[in-house]
């Protein structure tokens, strides 16, 4: 359940963003997350929906890239 507050501070973030460079709306937000990440993609989106109602992000995608591991 560590989505819901992860997806919280991608909300502040990308909406904080929006009102510094006077956005009226959110439609899409890329995210890279690692591949060894836990977070689910579905859960993440299903919470920012969630999250998301009555501000600039409602009804934006989450596009998440999976990038590779690298050691």
């Amino acid at each position: 359940m560590h989505e819901l507050q992860v997806t919280e501070s991608i909300l502040d973030i990308v909406v904080k963003h929006a009102r510094e460079n006077h956005a009226s709306k959110i439609l899409t937000i890329q995210l890279k997350i690692g591949a060894l990440s836990d977070l689910e993609n579905e859960w993440l989106q299903r919470y920012f929906d969630y999250l998301s109602k009555d501000t600039l992000a409602e009804g934006a995608k989450l596009n998440i890239e999976r990038t590779p591991v690298r050691m």
